[in-house]
């Protein structure tokens, strides 16, 4: 027996959801990550893996999540429970709902701490706190804005307090709205930022090692790469995409809004590399990963050129921005389930849910200071938010779905949602039943480190392997629905 979804507000417009969408998407890791990766597993290679990857698992889940939660109009436990139902299938199925419920939210209780760190480094250059000679003396300052819990607490503290304030005012006048100006106004200043890296010095230099095609520096650790950040990238199994979807207008087509939020996501990623690296490579830095570039590498290459603190404070609003429109993405899910079912009006259920993240995000805050002693099995608490997450139920959360979608619910039930051609929904059929699949457990395997699987990685391989799969799975589907829906 299903529930009927009450009455549900929706995005104005297409255009609402894929800038809400992108901005979940776009977050800290598409900043530093992509770019830096980009560069060192083969450029221009590298990107057309990536793209494969996109399409092959990534877009596939996003489809299937957004199409999940138009159909249940719910957050992600209503929608996965009313959409079984509807299918005649049991309510076991509605923990996956729970379980990306709770995955965003954990994920959110460490990510305001790292959002925090772009606030206070805005301020830093606001402020001139910023004023360094070498890397090793950006280093310091970074140490010491991590060992004071009140300086780190309070620019994690001030993350939560803003994306309570915007999720509290709702789905249209909250998100909608602030997303409608943050995501066109970072473009804004992307273009900004390459347009000042051109006459850097270091431009040409910045595109060869983001674009220069060398298919032997793609190594099978890039191919890993690539399919891991793809499905990361878009916010998949965290409740985000899910509960966007469930706002998303009857008439718009999912699958053009899911590949709309898909280049767009891996246009600002590249867009990114070509604002930061010329700056880098026109200083002589090397470029490396992690929160080293941005927090060390590239406040230092500013001070060095011309308008480069104006250029700078530019720099940092947009990451601030961009870790600010993750957030709101990461809170929705639990908002919208207490709303809907507990009675709650939308500020009581924003600031609620604020006084429990901000608990949390605490515990995980003081990791880097009072609580750098505080460990179990060798990790931090902040360590223990991401291990739980991004290894465990991120993966398993993502394969969930697309068994579900792919052998438990009735074929009709996407065929409906998605309006796609025969021959398009045979495609989306077959990536949820076996491609994404397959691309999934391979990151699964790979995050967990319970074998190499890189040996794997080559074309032939993984022909071979999907063609397995899929004769097996297409013979065993019959019994496998009976497995799985008991």
């Amino acid at each position: 027996m299903t529930t009927t979804p009450q009455p549900r507000t929706q995005w104005l417009g297409r255009w609402g959801f894929i800038l809400a969408a992108t901005g979940s998407a776009v977050g800290l890791g598409n900043i530093w990550k992509f770019p830096y990766i980009t560069g060192e597993f083969g450029g221009g290679a590298f990107v057309l893996v990536y793209l494969a990857c996109i399409l092959a698992v990534g877009v596939p889940v996003m489809m299937t999540e957004i199409a999940l939660g138009r159909r249940g109009r719910g957050s992600p436990i209503d929608a996965i429970r009313r959409v079984v139902g509807e299918s005649g299938r049991g309510s076991a199925w509605s923990l996956l709902g729970w379980m990306a419920m709770l995955c965003g939210f954990l994920i959110l209780s460490f990510y305001v701490v790292v959002a925090g760190w772009s606030f206070s480094y805005l301020w830093k250059m606001l402020s001139g706190g910023l004023a360094g000679s070498s890397v090793e003396e950006m280093a310091a300052i970074f140490g010491a804005n991590n060992a004071s819990p009140l300086n780190l607490g309070f620019w994690s503290t001030l993350v939560t307090v803003a994306t309570m304030v915007i999720v509290g005012k709702g789905v249209q006048a909250g998100i909608e709205k602030s997303v409608s100006w943050m995501m066109p106004g970072m473009v804004v200043m992307l273009l900004i930022l390459i347009g000042y890296g051109i006459f850097s010095g270091g431009f040409g230099e910045a595109v060869r090692f983001l674009f220069s095609f060398d298919a032997g520096s793609l190594s099978s650790a890039g191919m890993l790469a690539a399919l891991g950040h793809a499905f990361f990238t878009l916010s998949l199994a965290s409740g985000a995409i899910l509960t966007y979807g469930s706002y998303l207008p009857a008439r718009a087509s999912i699958a053009r809004t899911t590949l709309s939020v898909a280049l767009a996501d891996t246009l600002v990623a590249l867009m990114a590399g070509l604002a930061i690296f010329p700056v880098i490579f026109a200083n002589g830095m090397s470029p490396s990963s992690g929160p080293g570039l941005i927090f060390m590498s590239l406040p230092l290459a500013f001070q060095a050129m011309p308008l480069g603190t104006l250029f700078g404070i530019l720099f940092f609003v947009m990451l601030s921005m961009a870790a600010l429109t993750s957030s709101i993405s990461m809170v929705e899910a639990t908002v919208s389930w207490l709303t809907d079912n507990k009675g709650l009006s939308r500020r009581a259920a924003s600031w609620g849910t604020g006084i429990v993240l901000w608990l949390v995000s605490t515990l995980a805050m003081l990791s880097f200071n009072v609580g750098a002693d505080w460990t179990l099995a060798g990790k931090h608490f902040f360590d223990w938010l991401d291990y739980l997450t991004s290894r465990w139920m991120m993966p398993l959360g993502g394969l969930g779905m697309v068994l579900l979608a792919g052998f438990v619910l009735r074929s009709e039930t996407f065929r409906e949602e998605l309006g796609l051609s025969a021959g398009w929904h045979a495609l989306w059929l077959f990536m949820v039943r076996y491609v994404s699949p397959l691309g999934i457990l391979v990151i699964f395997v790979d995050a967990l480190g319970i074998t190499r699987v890189e040996f794997a990685l080559h074309w032939p391989w993984l022909l071979a392997v999907l063609v397995v799969i899929t004769l097996v799975g297409e013979l065993a589907s019959p019994r496998l629905r009976r497995m799985l829906c008991p």
